[in-house]
């Protein structure tokens, strides 16, 4: 299995970037506003805003219910934007493991 290859030229956005770029001005709330209605710190939601903290599976969820878009789609904006930058980062060496297909279950 050969090592793939990055192919998108720029990083995807933070979700972070998403929520106080395009979301936080379109909906008329505060960060204040929406950490309350989420049930999360200000800080936390801050710190997500900002760019210093990824989406953690309970927060994608509170995400997804509240603009009703689903728990896989934060998820999924934090996994691109962290593959990407694993990928031009230094990748662990790990010998590949060589086996037969008549050898899986």
């Amino acid at each position: 299995m050969a090592a793939e290859t990055p192919t998108m030229a720029f990083a995807p956005a933070h979700p972070g970037a998403i929520l106080r770029e395009d979301i936080l001005p379109n909906i008329g709330m505060t960060v204040t506003e929406l950490a309350a209605h989420l049930g999360v710190s200000r800080q936390a939601l801050s710190g997500l805003l900002n760019e210093r903290r990824s989406v953690s599976l309970e927060m994608a969820q509170k995400l997804g219910q509240a603009f009703q878009n689903g728990t896989r789609f934060w998820l999924a904006l934090q996994m691109q934007h962290d593959i990407w930058w694993a990928e031009r980062g230094e990748a662990p060496r790990v010998a590949p493991i060589e086996w037969h297909e008549d050898d899986a279950a």
